[in-house]
């Protein structure tokens, strides 16, 4: 089996598993049926759902000040991207109106 074959392989299993966890979290199925449904042990499935719930509060557990740092990086590269662009904005006016009064001339 080739190696591309394989990774589609892999990426579907991970999609579905993720589809079946999301169900199973959200009450549309339980593990067992789940199990049942697609020949795995309940066991396996359990972990699966309890991996996603880890991953689940570990993102909501993330620190303040390192959000807010990240917020005011990008605050800072948005407003020195917003300088930057009215300062082009200045030059481009300025060259227009330059070349507007030789025209006259």
């Amino acid at each position: 089996m080739s190696t591309l074959m394989e990774d589609e392989i892999k990426r579907w299993t991970a999609k579905r598993k993720a589809a079946l966890v999301m169900e199973i979290i959200q009450g549309k199925t339980t593990v067992a049926e789940a199990s049942r449904s697609f020949d795995l042990p309940p066991s396996e499935t359990e972990e699966w759902v309890d991996d996603a719930k880890k991953g689940m509060e570990n993102a909501l557990r993330a620190k303040p000040l390192e959000i807010k740092e990240q917020y005011e990086r990008q605050l800072a590269d948005l407003q020195s991207a917003y300088g930057e662009a009215m300062l082009e904005l200045r030059a481009r006016k300025k060259l227009a109106s330059l070349l507007g009064n030789e025209d006259e001339k």
